[in-house]
């Protein structure tokens, strides 16, 4: 299964009808003309074919709806757990775990990474490759680049990464789909990571992350690895908070600025056997009965460098718990083979 490598003027008029009858950017914008001045400078590229790519582009009025609620953020951590922690996304975790046991495992070893979390990983962000977005890449994040303020310096970039991934890997910038953040593949790399971590596993010549799965598991455990995961150290620990503790939380800091003892001195205490001094953060993990709290420890803070959001990283680490004791004890009940990764195909 290989990735859409076509002639880029060829696809820009195979595109042509479409983008005719949706609405396009204009390249005129000051801003775009910006981009299109600094980038074909910046990254010796063509700068018509960079005009022409834009122009071909399509803003998406839902990405903009979309990204003003994120799951991760609207949602209480009890709700939020309930879409990921599933008896069949355990169990297809287990079975994906069982399909790919000498790659995955080997793959681990070699990165220094749990297998467990590189199954998890994939299988909150795409149920093993099976939902890995939509929308075409270039439509997402020219829309958020050009048409989303809040964030606009950040997909800016992106697509800029994106243009160049494109051009290094030989790949149709027009037929790759991703989300509505513009991630790709099974693992939703966005194009500065998928530039950066992305790995070529089997040696063929493709860092493919849609369709060869020793490219795709390589590229999660090469990502966790160069973010500092430390084999076999904790991840996360439930909190007991004892009556008048004191409770802060910022829900934006991701940083392990406390200590375990520093948090028992204001009365939470965590069951974990760790050292007093060893890193930790406080979690708020809101049940529907009211209000509960969790200790993050490094490789918690590591998983949030994936997706910076508490609720997402505990939902990986429940997932890999599940998956690795379903795997382990007992051996997992047969389920349906995850529908192969297909290859990207132009939105319709």
């Amino acid at each position: 299964m290989k990735l859409p490598r076509l002639p880029l003027l060829a696809t820009l008029l195979s595109a042509a009808a479409l983008a005719q009858t949706a609405e396009s950017f204009d390249v005129k914008r000051p801003e775009i003309a910006a981009f299109v001045a600094d980038v074909s400078s910046r990254d010796g590229m063509n700068r018509k074919e960079v005009r022409a790519l834009l122009k071909a582009a399509q803003s998406q009025p839902k990405i903009l709806a979309a990204m003003e609620r994120p799951a991760e953020k609207v949602s209480p951590w009890w709700q939020y757990r309930e879409n990921f922690i599933t008896p069949e996304r355990i169990a297809d975790g287990a079975q994906f775990w069982a399909e790919h046991k000498d790659s995955l495992e080997r793959i681990a070893a070699q990165y220094q990474m749990s297998p467990e979390y590189i199954v998890a990983i994939l299988g909150v962000e795409t149920k093993y490759g099976r939902i890995t977005g939509r929308y075409r890449v270039l439509d997402a994040l020219a829309t958020l680049a050009f048409d989303y303020p809040p964030r606009h310096v950040y997909f800016t970039k992106e697509l800029e990464q994106f243009l160049v991934l494109a051009k290094e890997n030989k790949l149709d910038p027009l037929a790759l789909t991703g989300s509505y953040a513009g991630a790709m593949g099974a693992p939703q790399f966005m194009p500065s990571s998928y530039r950066r971590y992305a790995v070529d596993a089997n040696g063929d010549g493709q860092r493919d992350l849609w369709g060869d799965w020793d490219d795709v598991i390589a590229s999660v455990a090469n990502y966790f690895h160069q973010a500092g995961w430390r084999p076999g150290a904790p991840v996360l620990a439930e909190a007991t908070v004892a009556p008048g503790a004191q409770i802060e939380i910022d829900p934006r800091n991701l940083e392990l600025r406390e200590t375990v003892a520093e948090l028992a001195a204001r009365g939470i205490k965590t069951e974990l056997d760790v050292p007093a001094d060893t890193r930790a953060l406080l979690i708020s993990a809101e049940q529907e009965s009211g209000p509960a709290y969790r200790v993050g420890f490094h490789n918690f803070y590591v998983i949030t460098r994936y997706n910076t959001s508490p609720r997402y990283a505990m939902a990986v680490y429940e997932l890999a718990q599940a998956v690795a004791q379903r795997t382990h004890f007992p051996a997992p009940t047969p389920a349906a083979a995850p529908t192969p990764v297909a290859a990207p195909t132009p939105a319709p």
